[in-house]
């Protein structure tokens, strides 16, 4: 039984009216839905720049349901943490909806219900389009957005969280996106998907990083938790800088040079990994993560923009 969210946590000193859009704003984490967003980006600038592929409602469609996906996981995230009984007072990250009260676990359990069959019916094109890849796509993406917290062995509570990020954020989504407007996915887009999939992951591992304590002590084993951390902190180093020798892969495989603008943005990266280590508990690794956030985003737009300079000249 979980206990009440005054008990399991204390309360937030934000002023949230219960059931408002302030508290549904909380759960469904906006700034997060960059994660979803950049994906669909980077594939659509990449098919018109490598294969004059481009479709305005596919790409709308597209990240429509990533989107979703997102959404999904993060309301499944929220109830989830709360329903277990794993949100206590020794946790520095940021407060849940369900956990403080705002949102009563039945109200998001019925939106992830809404939110699951929006996603689907919004991907009917796509699946119609692509065929059996898009199906699957869409299915798997579901279901692992909604197994991340929930079922009886969520994969939140295992060392797996960063691998299933890097394959449903960097991987699947980029992939995907690619495959329904081109029909095809060339080596530079599988390059590209992971160099995304490793921000995203990236971002999952420092969020993990800063709760790694309390998440120990509520019976949670994720990577961060489970591996030492100077052993971490060099792996989360690996997931920013990787991504840079993935686009002179890219710029090698296509002959363009303009993809190596994210290179500009590689000077971030190594601000970040310079951080981590030495970042107080609390809002200071709060902010690393939604620094983080933002490397992905400014590495995906540049990677973008490169494709699409790519195109043009």
């Amino acid at each position: 039984m979980t206990p009440p969210a005054s008990a399991a946590t204390p309360p937030s000193p934000l002023a949230i009216e219960p059931g408002s859009p302030a508290a549904w704003r909380i759960a469904i984490r906006p700034k997060t839905l960059w994660i979803a967003t950049i994906p669909v980006l980077v594939a659509t600038c990449l098919a018109w720049s490598l294969d004059g592929a481009f479709s305005a409602w596919i790409a709308a469609v597209a990240l429509a349901a990533a989107v979703l996906m997102q959404v999904i996981s993060n309301l499944q995230n929220d109830v989830g943490y709360t329903q277990r009984g794993a949100e206590t007072g020794a946790r520095i990250g940021l407060p849940r909806a369900t956990a403080q009260g705002w949102l009563a676990p039945s109200a998001v359990r019925r939106a992830i219900v809404v939110a699951i069959v929006a996603a689907q019916v919004i991907a009917l094109p796509l699946m119609l389009r692509g065929g059996w890849p898009i199906v699957l796509t869409s299915v798997s993406s579901t279901v692992a957005a909604w197994a991340y917290m929930g079922g009886p062995r969520p994969i939140a509570y295992t060392p797996f969280g960063e691998f299933t990020v890097f394959v449903f954020f960097g991987l699947v989504a980029v992939v995907g996106a690619y495959y329904v407007q081109a029909g095809t996915v060339p080596a530079a887009a599988w390059l590209a998907a992971a160099a995304i999939g490793l921000h995203a992951a990236a971002v999952l591992l420092v969020n993990n990083f800063r709760d790694r304590v309390h998440d120990l002590a509520t019976g949670r084993r994720t990577l961060a938790a489970v591996v030492p951390a100077p052993l971490l902190l060099g792996l989360y180093t690996l997931l920013l800088v990787a991504p840079f020798a993935l686009t002179l892969a890219i710029a090698a495989q296509v002959s363009g040079r303009w993809f190596l603008l994210p290179l500009l943005a590689l000077p971030r990266a190594i601000g970040l990994a310079r951080a981590l280590p030495v970042a107080p508990a609390g809002a200071a690794q709060n902010a690393l993560l939604f620094r983080t956030v933002m490397l992905e985003v400014a590495f995906g737009l540049l990677l973008s923009l490169g494709a699409l300079l790519h195109r043009a000249t």
